[in-house]
């Protein structure tokens, strides 16, 4: 009785075992190949993150000549000259790319250091009407004491630019025993002093009182006179064409709303190119990866031919043969891909910190550094694989 020949079957944990074989029995080599495979995918990570870590800088840097900020003001020179609404401000936030946005009103109104001081001492110095949201607007910072919030926007408090606190003496505050100065015939309490605002610097020039405070101690219309708008920078241009007609819907011809900064044209070009230059060195990176996974693969085929001889011999087919080989390219590759993401990531960190950059490591990149390590394994070890399945047992054995 003929008895049908069945192919042997070996289950998941056989078939990983076996295309581990290759790398416990020459551990030099597997560790020289995954070392191969960690410098391709650390350069990856190199490549990618210093760029993105040196793009973010200038990001930043870009961004603090104001990019992403517009001004609406009334028209000048109208007779009679012209408000924006009160309402304007609300409308304005409810406009879905605006983060943020803030306003402040001046009404004519002189400050001095107390009622002794001459008529005219500090007119350089302009009285603002503040909503409590104008440091969110234009990301600003308090040097001393602090600024303007709901319970004191409604009090007689004032806060200083940083050229208004210069002119009129104060270099620091102190809440305890806090200094006053006089407004509109009424003493207003010194509680904080801005920093600078390069690309506000009409700010510097202010003394601010909350809005509140200001339409109840002194007359003040609610009409704002400088809106401060922050968006993103990709919705700037968007956002500013429908500025004028959100401020004042009957008359958007008498707003006045500020062009982009120049800068925003330059970080965009800056992002585009970046973007371009990323691209191309992790194709480079990756392609350098795969061809020494392919190589590595290849000669392991020509070193082993009398070990796959013997496995033929014993019975293995094609199918295992080449999966013993694919499973080792694909190991290799992920051992060498995590290596190489990890000691990648801290050049990344170490250099971005010497050169006092943001620390960024593009998510894509480690993504793109493991996947792309295990499909260039997958496929850097399949031709190897088939040429060592085709190698026949008897000339394996006698070479």
């Amino acid at each position: 009785m003929q008895h049908q020949v069945v192919p042997v079957r070996l289950a998941p944990a056989d078939l990983i075992g076996l295309g581990l074989l290759g790398i416990r029995t020459r551990k030099a080599r597997a560790a020289l190949s995954a070392l191969g495979i960690a410098i391709g995918i650390a350069t990856l990570i190199l490549v990618t993150g210093i760029p993105a870590s040196s793009q973010r800088a200038l990001d930043e840097k870009l961004a603090m000549l104001g990019t992403n900020r517009l001004q609406v003001s009334p028209a000048p020179n109208r007779d009679p000259p012209v408000t924006l609404p009160k309402e304007s401000v609300d409308m304005m936030s409810r406009i879905a790319p605006v983060k943020a946005v803030s306003a402040t009103g001046d009404f004519g109104l002189t400050i001095s250091r107390s009622d002794k001081t001459g008529a005219g001492d500090f007119n350089g110095i302009a009285v603002v009407a503040t909503k409590a949201t104008l440091l969110t607007a234009l990301e600003g910072r308090v040097r001393a004491g602090r600024f303007l919030d709901a319970a004191m926007e409604d009090m007689p408090t004032v806060v200083l630019g940083s050229i208004a606190a210069q002119r009129l003496g104060f270099d620091h505050v102190d809440l305890a025993q806090p200094a006053q100065v006089h407004l509109g015939g009424r003493r207003f309490t010194v509680i904080g002093i801005l920093d600078p605002m390069p690309l506000s610097s009409e700010i510097d020039r202010s003394a601010m009182i909350g809005w509140n405070a200001a339409v109840r101690w002194l007359r003040f219309d609610g009409h704002p006179t400088r809106i401060y708008v922050r968006t993103t920078d990709s919705q700037v241009a968007a956002v500013r064409s429908v500025l004028a007609a959100t401020a004042n819907p009957q008359h958007p011809g008498d707003v006045l709303v500020s062009r982009p900064s120049d800068a925003l044209v330059a970080k965009q070009a800056v992002q585009k190119t970046f973007s371009s230059l990323l691209l191309g060195l992790a194709g480079v990176a990756l392609l350098v990866g795969g061809i020494g996974v392919a190589n590595t693969m290849y000669i392991s085929v020509l070193e082993r031919r009398r070990e796959i001889g013997l496995r033929r011999a014993l019975g293995a087919n094609r199918g295992h043969v080449r999966i013993q080989f694919v499973t080792e390219s694909i190991v290799l590759s992920a051992l060498g891909g995590g290596v190489g993401v990890v000691f990648g990531g801290m050049a990344v960190a170490l250099y971005a910190v010497v050169q006092n950059w943001p620390v960024i490591i593009p998510p894509a990149a480690t993504a793109a550094g493991l996947g792309g390590a295990l499909i260039i394994g997958a496929l850097a070890g399949a031709y190897p694989a088939a040429r060592a399945a085709r190698l026949d047992p008897t000339e394996s054995l006698s070479a």
